[in-house]
């Protein structure tokens, strides 16, 4: 493998456990759980990235992470599992984001549900 894929993945690694240690904090102090939910959506498509980016492959410029998920596949289908939290995330950024309409309430246990897995999604990705 080479360096240079190996740094930049690092890089995206860094900047998704940021993300996502920030959802934790977020959480565990009572916060928005809008904030909590973008902060799970950031981690999970840095981790995706940064995995595409390890295996010499250029992430594209989306925010969909179903649409990643796909191409991660093409390397490990095992990561198939971890649709349907690729998927919500996803309208936590999409849909969620922006007006029309108030910020969005989530609700907490779901929330940190999801922060879960996207904490066990991240560790497979870390541990290869």
């Amino acid at each position: 493998m080479d360096d240079a894929y190996r740094i930049q993945a690092e890089e995206w690694y860094e900047r998704g456990r940021r993300d996502l240690e920030t959802a934790r904090l977020v959480l565990e102090q009572g916060g928005y759980t809008d904030a909590v939910a973008y902060h799970v959506q950031q981690s999970v498509e840095k981790y995706l990235k940064g995995y595409l980016v390890l295996n010499g492959k250029r992430p594209p410029k989306i925010h969909e992470h179903d649409t990643l998920l796909n191409h991660v596949a093409e390397f490990d289908g095992s990561f198939e599992g971890f649709r349907d939290l690729c998927e919500k995330a996803s309208r936590y950024y999409l849909d969620d984001r922006y007006p029309p309409g108030p910020p969005p309430e989530n609700n907490q246990d779901e929330v940190g549900a999801d922060l879960g897995r996207a904490t066990e999604l991240i560790n497979i990705i870390r541990s290869r």
